[in-house]
């Protein structure tokens, strides 16, 4: 199960040509527009494509963004009802405008941000902890993607910690913000900047890591902690054991890294529910993010492409 922020990720693509005289901006032909799942919605993506089956719970605005979005999960085969249709939202919207020449690769020129931070009313919050309930018991395991928007609320998590305190569930979390609100998970998996947010440090090494990972792990009692860190790879840790520095899959050339915390933290859920101990799962998790982020825009991976990785 996925709960969390259902994003639109719009990719508008054009041609560069000249200067406009109007001001120092390239003009663009337009070209062409594609709509990706993005945010919880490109994790619920990245287990279909992984091969789990996965009941995403979420709320999109009654929009054209929102059809869209409930339209590319009908034709990939993926279970539309726990998605929740908000009248009184707007689906947010990440727009990206590529430009490129006719011999050379589209490249992203600027991002255009539409998002809905209003909180949930009572009764869509009531929807979809009445969602959660129902469903929870035919899942192996449960993923917070959390975005910041407003789907995982306050009240929203406590029913979370309900859940973990319970035991016998694997929950893992990805809140960009949030993290220190939940208590004893399976695992979480932020990235070097959301560490550095959350504690009000700054980290410059493996030792900067090191303690910011043992204090969160502390902080929320979880099984384990997966900070993710760029060119410099990942960071284990364990309840009970040291830190274990796992360094980059692949060359490091990298061609795009939205979406990549997605990857990692549905590989590495996914691998915990088939049997694999946190080490095993976090070198899948690294090797599957290596390959995500050698693809243009919000991407997946799939079992195929990791074996043959592995090899």
């Amino acid at each position: 199960m996925v709960i969390g922020d259902l994003i639109a990720d719009e990719y508008i693509s054009g041609m560069s040509s000249r200067v406009s005289r109007e001001a120092p901006v390239l003009i663009l032909k337009y070209d062409s527009r594609r709509l990706l799942l993005g945010g919880a919605a490109n994790a619920t993506h990245n287990i279909h494509c992984l091969g789990g089956k996965v009941f995403p719970i979420g709320v999109v605005g009654d929009d054209s963004p929102g059809k869209e979005l409930l339209k590319t999960f009908k034709q990939k085969g993926i279970e539309r009802a726990g998605i929740i249709t908000d009248r009184n939202r707007n689906t947010t919207v990440k727009t990206r405008i590529l430009a490129g020449g006719l011999h050379t690769a589209r490249q992203q020129v600027i991002r255009i941000d539409r998002e809905d931070h209003a909180s949930l009313t009572k009764e869509v919050e009531d929807e979809v902890l009445g969602r959660i309930r129902q469903n929870l018991g035919k899942v192996d395991a449960l993923l917070v993607s959390d975005y910041g928007l407003g789907v995982v609320s306050d009240r929203v998590i406590e029913n979370i910690n309900k859940i973990t305190e319970a035991k016998g569930r694997i929950v893992t979390i990805d809140s960009c913000r949030n993290l220190l609100k939940f208590s004893r998970v399976t695992a979480a998996t932020p990235n070097e900047p959301e560490v550095e947010e959350i504690l009000g440090v700054t980290l410059e090494g493996n030792e900067d890591v090191g303690r910011a990972g043992r204090k969160i792990i502390r902080k929320i009692r979880a099984k384990s902690l997966l900070i993710t860190r760029g060119k410099k790879g990942m960071a284990l840790f364990v309840k009970g054991k040291e830190p274990k520095f796992i360094p980059i899959f692949g060359s490091g050339e990298i061609t795009d890294v939205t979406g990549a915390g997605d990857t990692v933290i549905t590989s590495f859920t996914l691998a915990i529910a088939a049997g694999a101990d946190e080490s095993e799962a976090a070198r899948l998790a690294n090797v599957a993010a290596g390959l995500v982020v050698m693809k243009s825009g919000t991407a997946t991976v799939t079992p195929k492409e990791i074996m043959e990785a592995i090899s």
